[in-house]
């Protein structure tokens, strides 16, 4: 009997039953949402502690993002073009100022917030002397900033070539209105990944109206391709590849016609069966970017259609890398109406997300070797000796400094030179001559 009320407790009241029912909805509540069991002691040991029911674990974008193999030295670009971003954008506002080729150290550290700082703008400047020189004005005694000489070359340097460029940017432009579905794109999209395409600031004037029989604006912000039958530019980056491996290393249509490069991140892990899942994908057939055919309604065979219209975006690009948010301006008139980012984080071999800074970056890995590109660009080469510059810091600043004196003893000789040969008068044979001998 006792053994029977120890086990089985009799519900005297309508309390008792409301308590039994909460304690079984707080133990199925705990169990989704893996919390600690809770003791009830005042119920039969069967019900001392809760049953804890384990969930299965969520396989998605997020969590391929967090779990990802990481690159460290594509991750350590992000952060060093972001600064020499920054320094170009205080160089252009800079130069927008009308009263001279220097600024106030006052007057700029009202753009901290314009240029995307955390730190004052001094701060900052003053890492960097090799882009910035910092004097005192001769005359309000106040801190001035101008850009150095050796930078401003730079960046009239890259200005050229992006200028002298122009028919491959006026190509990448065309080529990407052919991988669209209609020949059409906006130029806001464009102007978004404009700095990747290498176009001029002035692009919509210098580049799409000039090259009106290539292109035409249907409204303002609507870009239309005026011949589609070029056959000559619908062939993708990848097929060079493929044409290399099936003449070099012998290998078959079947393996190559459809097969992407892959190079899978340093450290990253083969679990069972991914040799073979990868062999077997890389078989898949798949509607290529160019190709003016029905898309298959297969989810596989349109992922990785979605992939190869990425790969051939990234290899049309100056850097072949592009933040994964300007992608999205993209989708509809490319036909990549999918999660992009789930797409992408699915082939870590042949794409690879940087989640340094604000944004997430898309790298092409196939085009980088120990961070830096195989098979570098004029345009390329020129922003890469601006990150040099940049990444110098305070390293070889006293040299600089010398050169800088150097230069301002010359100028104050040069300038004391001209005044006393004003103070003459009379001619003389040569500068040998002193003048109180020539009168």
């Amino acid at each position: 009997m006792f053994e029977k009320c120890f086990l089985f407790p009799e519900i005297h009241s309508k309390k008792d039953m409301n308590s039994l029912k909460s304690l079984r909805y707080s133990s199925i509540r705990e169990a989704l949402t893996h919390q600690n069991p809770t003791k009830s002691s005042f119920l039969c040991p069967l019900y001392f502690y809760n049953q804890r029911r384990w969930l299965k674990p969520v396989d998605s974008a997020q969590t391929r993002l967090e779990n990802r193999t990481r690159d460290h030295q594509l991750d350590k670009i992000i952060p060093q073009i972001r600064k020499l971003n920054i320094i170009l954008e205080i160089s252009k506002l800079m130069s927008s100022k009308k009263r001279g080729p220097f600024v106030s150290l006052q007057l700029m550290s009202r753009w901290k917030n314009l240029v995307g700082l955390n730190v004052n703008v001094g701060a900052f400047i003053g890492k960097y002397p090799h882009a910035f020189e910092i004097f005192t004005h001769p005359f309000s005694k106040n801190l001035c900033c101008k850009i150095t000489e050796k930078f401003k070359v730079l960046i009239d340097e890259e200005e050229n070539v992006v200028r002298e460029c122009e028919v491959d940017a006026v190509k990448r432009v065309k080529k990407l209105l052919l991988l669209s579905k209609h020949g059409v794109l906006r130029v806001h999209a464009l102007r978004l990944i404009r700095k990747e395409l290498g176009l001029p600031e002035d692009f919509r004037d210098s580049i799409l109206a000039k090259y009106s029989s290539e292109f035409r604006l249907v409204d303002l912000e609507t870009l239309e391709l005026v011949d589609r039958d070029d056959e000559s530019l619908c062939v993708a980056k990848v097929e060079e590849w493929r044409e290399v491996e099936y003449r070099e290393k012998w290998l078959s249509k079947f393996e190559t016609n459809y097969a992407f490069p892959i190079h899978l991140p340093t450290g990253f892990k083969i679990e069972k069966g991914f040799r073979e899942e990868l062999k077997n994908w890389q078989r898949v057939p798949y509607v290529k970017p160019y190709d003016r055919k029905e898309i298959s309604r297969g989810l596989e065979r349109f992922e990785k259609r979605v992939v190869a219209v990425i790969h051939e975006l990234l290899s049309l690009t100056v850097e072949k890398m592009v933040e994964v948010e300007r992608l999205a301006h993209f989708r509809k008139d490319l036909g990549i109406e999918v999660n992009v980012r789930e797409v992408i984080l699915k082939h870590p071999g042949i794409f690879y997300v940087s989640t340094k800074g604000s944004s997430q970056t898309l790298f092409l890995r196939e085009a980088y070797s120990k961070g830096c590109l195989i098979e570098p660009n004029p345009i390329y080469n020129v922003r890469r000796k601006m990150l040099d510059l940049v990444l110098l810091k305070t390293r070889y600043s006293r040299m600089l400094l010398q050169r800088e004196d150097e230069t301002h003893r010359e100028e104050k000789s040069r300038d004391v030179l001209i005044s006393s040969n004003e103070d003459w008068e009379g001619g003389r044979d040569g500068d040998w001559v002193l003048p109180i001998l020539g009168k």
